[in-house]
């Protein structure tokens, strides 16, 4: 990684352990958006560190697209996923119907962390 590469990564860090303590006390909501939040700051990082500006948005789906195909290759399908936790996560008025079973559980929860874990591992080794 190079400085702004590893400023993006250092901020992931951050969310993931912003969802680490939010999975202690049960505020799974919260684990999936900052889960989500590591995630779309690593993959930003990976943008950078190709001498790119990340671009503003909150969309993994969109910055895997800027990414290099055999980036994350094993992961790509399940970070695709992350997307749903940005906004219903974050605001009682989102969107009715964002999420069909209502705000994420402990599954979901540790299913997100576990991913956004597993991206961050990944991408704080390059």
């Amino acid at each position: 990684m190079n400085s702004v590469g590893d400023r993006w990564l250092e901020f992931a860090g951050q969310d993931l352990q912003m969802a680490e303590l939010a999975l202690t006390d049960g505020i799974y909501n919260q684990v999936c958006f900052h889960s989500q939040q590591c995630v779309e700051k690593c993959l930003k990082g990976l943008i950078a560190n190709q001498g790119k500006t990340p671009p503003r948005t909150h969309s993994i789906v969109d910055l895997l697209g800027l990414l290099p195909p055999e980036y994350l290759t094993d992961l790509r399908e399940d970070l695709d996923q992350m997307d749903i936790y940005y906004i219903p996560t974050r605001y009682p008025d989102a969107l009715p119907g964002s999420l069909a079973e209502g705000l994420p559980g402990k599954t979901e929860a540790q299913e997100a962390i576990a991913l956004a874990r597993a991206c961050w591992q990944r991408v704080s080794a390059v």
